[in-house]
């Protein structure tokens, strides 16, 4: 989070995906940023969630898997749910910053 507000982001940060969709749908961030590894509901159902929301309330917006799952099949199962790129951790917060930079252009 730290880095990401001193790249100038606002961040809203949440313990669950529930919660997320919750300030998902009140917050209109420009990117999504998600652990896939979360109890009850994981990031792969919180992002196709997402997806059945209309594009008016964000159902299209750029999101990212960061996750520990660093093998390919993992890589294909975060796209095939509907996050645009998929981290691995630990990534450099450089390289978090780029990634987010690179998928809002």
């Amino acid at each position: 989070m730290f880095v990401l507000e001193q790249a100038g982001a606002t961040i809203r940060a949440v313990n669950s995906a529930g919660e997320a969709f919750a300030a998902f749908t009140q917050f209109n961030p420009a990117v999504l940023v998600s652990d896939v590894g979360m109890p009850d509901t994981d990031g792969y159902m919180l992002v196709r969630q997402i997806r059945e929301l209309p594009q008016e309330q964000g159902g299209q917006i750029p999101a990212i898997a960061l996750t520990a799952y660093a093998g390919d099949g993992d890589q294909q199962r975060a796209l095939q749910a509907g996050f645009q790129q998929h981290v691995t951790k630990s990534v450099e917060p450089e390289t978090l910053v780029n990634v987010i930079t690179r998928l809002l252009k």
